[in-house]
């Protein structure tokens, strides 16, 4: 496919009880993208809302959206279209007619994106069967259900399988649609977007919809949310099994035994996953040397916190703060 001429048009789906920000989100950081003009003088992004007949589209928050009918955009070269999500009920009502311009519109576009349920109308068109596909987590089930050829991520903010990209609820339609600029323009121009956001990370989609330590608190319910909130205030601390039975108030055998059969991994892997995490914050929101974020997260030295990065993120600190950093 011949690569578009600037800007790139992007086509924003819509329809009835659709979530606004769903909407509001990838259109707002387009056009931030587009403040930054091109080298020859033409904003990077037009951006069209559109739904099936045109109009004003009642969102599930109560505000009106005025659209363009999808009938305008037949003569129309499209470069990337977006699917939010939303709907009214418990089931995702998938409207036919738009449905069946997605299946049309699908081999003729660059992308194809969803955000949050958005991606049961790129399923219900047929785009996702034998794809990797993220959507909301409390929706994941269901969409695997409906449609069992769809390799469902329950976890992953976003995933990019070939031409196709799709992300987890809501405010996850920012963080792929900031991917999808990184694509168009470079690292430089996602991030300088995101600043303008007051987004104050630039997350990836190999990263988790939730925080370490919620994933822990959900899981274990209420018996070891404690011990996890104190892990968090202490990671730079001795966070040895038996240091952590004794803050549980049990022995360490018993300790390590209730807690893998509560959380699903031992308590090891749970700190260890909480000083990862909280060395990334510290790598993406602070300038401080490596030496001081490895003491600060509980990884002792600079080479301890390398190896670990390397074994569980795959890069080194230094690559993840390149691509991932808020500062300048």
């Amino acid at each position: 496919m011949m690569q578009p001429k600037l800007p790139y048009r992007v086509v924003v789906l819509t329809h009835e009880h659709m979530n606004l920000l769903d909407l509001s989100g990838p259109v707002q950081a387009l056009a931030t993208a587009s403040r930054q003009v091109g080298g020859n003088g033409k904003a990077r992004y037009e951006v069209i809302v559109a739904s099936v007949g045109g109009g004003l589209i009642m969102t599930s928050s109560g505000l009106q959206v005025m659209t363009v009918p999808l009938s305008a955009l037949d003569a129309l070269p499209i470069d990337t279209i977006l699917a939010p999500g939303g709907c009214k009920g418990e089931e995702f009502d998938s409207p036919p007619r738009l449905i069946e311009w997605i299946r049309l519109r699908a081999p003729t576009v660059r992308r194809l994106c969803s955000v949050c349920t958005g991606a049961f109308l790129l399923a219900a068109a047929g785009q996702l069967d034998g794809r990797r596909a993220a959507t909301h987590w409390a929706w994941a089930g269901r969409l695997s259900a409906l449609h069992p050829a769809i390799d469902v991520d329950a976890d992953k903010i976003f995933i990019k399988d070939g031409s196709i990209w799709t992300s987890a609820g809501v405010t996850a339609g920012i963080d792929l649609t900031l991917a999808l600029i990184e694509e168009d323009f470079g690292h430089k121009v996602a991030i300088e977007t995101a600043r303008q956001l007051v987004m104050f990370m630039k997350r990836s989609g190999g990263q988790s919809q939730f925080s370490t330590p919620l994933v822990a608190q959900t899981q274990a319910s209420d018996r070891f949310a404690d011990l996890h909130a104190w892990i968090a205030a202490h990671l730079d601390e001795d966070l040895r099994v038996e240091r952590l039975a004794e803050q549980a108030g049990m022995t360490p055998r018993t300790f390590a035994r209730t807690y893998a059969a509560k959380v699903g991994c031992t308590p090891a892997r749970t700190v260890e996953a909480m000083r990862i995490e909280a060395a990334c914050r510290l790598l993406e929101e602070t300038s401080d040397p490596l030496k001081r974020i490895a003491a600060a997260s509980g990884h002792i030295d600079e080479q301890n916190l390398r190896r670990v990065f390397l074994r569980r993120m795959g890069i080194t600190p230094g690559q993840h703060r390149e691509r991932f950093s808020s500062h300048p």
